[in-house]
């Protein structure tokens, strides 16, 4: 039994150091509070895809979420300064060598997340929030590591 609790231990512990990462040590922590407006932004985000997925479509509830969204959209850019690429970022080197594109989804984000909130009926929030979710894929691909 003595065994079998040190196995344990001995794989909690492995575990536990494979999915630490550093801390953002920087004055001011920019990365780390980068990181933690992107959490803030999918918690409105994902419930919403949670309540199309789920048949439980409310549209005040979605009024809800989509003021939250977008009263979190803004925080993260604010972050991505000069002198930010360092772990814990997860950002590739692309976001500060192309300035233009990453600007460019930036805004298909913005857009998306209008034509969400504006969207109104079911099939229309469904397939606006389709095209957030695929501004959101299509920057993580590039510049999300």
């Amino acid at each position: 039994m003595q065994r079998l609790i040190s196995l344990a231990a001995l794989v909690l512990f492995t575990l536990s150091a494979c999915n630490s990462s550093p801390e953002d040590d920087r004055p001011g922590q920019p990365v780390k509070h980068r990181q933690e407006a992107f959490k803030v932004l999918l918690r409105a985000f994902e419930p919403i895809g949670t309540m199309l997925h789920d048949e439980s479509f409310d549209a005040e509830r979605l009024a809800s979420l989509n003021t939250a969204l977008a009263q979190a959209r803004e925080a993260p850019w604010a972050y991505f300064g000069p002198d930010t690429d360092y772990p814990p970022s997860k950002s590739r080197p692309e976001v500060w060598s192309q300035p233009e594109r990453f600007e460019a989804e930036r805004q298909r984000f913005f857009a998306a997340t209008d034509a969400l909130a504006a969207a109104t009926g079911r099939e229309a929030v469904e397939a606006a929030y389709r095209e957030a979710r695929a501004s959101c894929k299509t920057c993580h691909d590039a510049f999300r590591r």
